[in-house]
């Protein structure tokens, strides 16, 4: 009987060992080889006077400066990037008319935050109408958030099971991702609603969708940052205001 005991003791043992070591591991690899947003787009975002950012609690919140914002997008990084690197390519979004919440993804990965929409619309509670959006894993993160917004924008990305039917669905793709190639992006298109409006941006590649630098494995962008940026803004601004 003690001898069962012991082996029960070390084998329970065991498990727990493993477990930790899995969490500890798992802590320490979302910290390694985070992308940093790059310098001078952000500085040159900072300096953008059409917009405000503040660093809120709930996330970066890029607002348009005059104050009046029609809509709202909350938006999700993708893995281990920098969440200051989406406001270059979002900073033209704001200054358009919609208040855009950028998130800090638990341990940078977007699959650890299980908050839900509200924890990041709370913090600007006029707004009444909100996307939900994100750059690829984010964009899967989004997608899972879809049924608490009025619509969904995906950068370089796919969801991975189906969304409400009736949500309006933008879907922004690039020529060159070596990701989240235009293939993966079309083979998950039926998880879509028939109306989602697809775009697949030529010359974009998958780091094309935020400033933080090349990325292992993706294409060579031939897009400008201004071109990326106004590729990106007229179809979230007509998605969010206009339609």
């Amino acid at each position: 009987m003690r001898t069962k005991r012991r082996v029960l003791r070390w084998v329970i043992g065991g498990l727990v060992a493993l477990v930790v070591l899995a969490v500890g591991g798992s802590v320490i690899w979302s910290q390694v080889g985070v992308m940093d947003a790059e310098d001078g787009p952000l500085a040159e975002a900072r300096a953008n006077p059409s917009i405000t950012i503040d660093d809120a609690p709930e996330g970066i919140v890029l607002s348009p400066a005059d104050g009046v914002s029609e809509a709202g997008l909350v938006f999700i990084p993708g893995a281990k990037v920098d969440p200051w690197a989406y406001v270059p390519v979002l900073q033209d979004v704001a200054a358009s008319g919609v208040t855009v919440v950028i998130t800090r993804p638990w341990l940078n990965l977007a699959f650890f935050d299980v908050r839900g929409l509200d924890a990041f619309t709370s913090t600007v509670p006029e707004i009444d109408s909100w996307g939900v959006g994100g750059h690829s894993l984010g964009g899967v993160r989004a997608c899972m958030l879809a049924s608490e917004a009025d619509a969904l924008v995906l950068f370089a990305s796919y969801c991975a099971g189906e969304v409400p039917d009736d949500l309006a669905v933008l879907s922004l793709a690039g020529s060159e991702d070596g990701l989240s190639t235009p293939e993966k992006i079309s083979e998950a298109r039926d998880l879509l609603p028939t109306g989602a409006v697809m775009i697949e941006i030529a010359g974009a590649s998958h780091a094309s969708f935020g400033a933080y630098g090349p990325q292992s494995g993706d294409g060579e962008p031939t897009i400008t940052d201004a071109e990326m940026r106004a590729a990106v803004t007229a179809p979230i601004v007509e998605l969010l205001i206009a339609g």
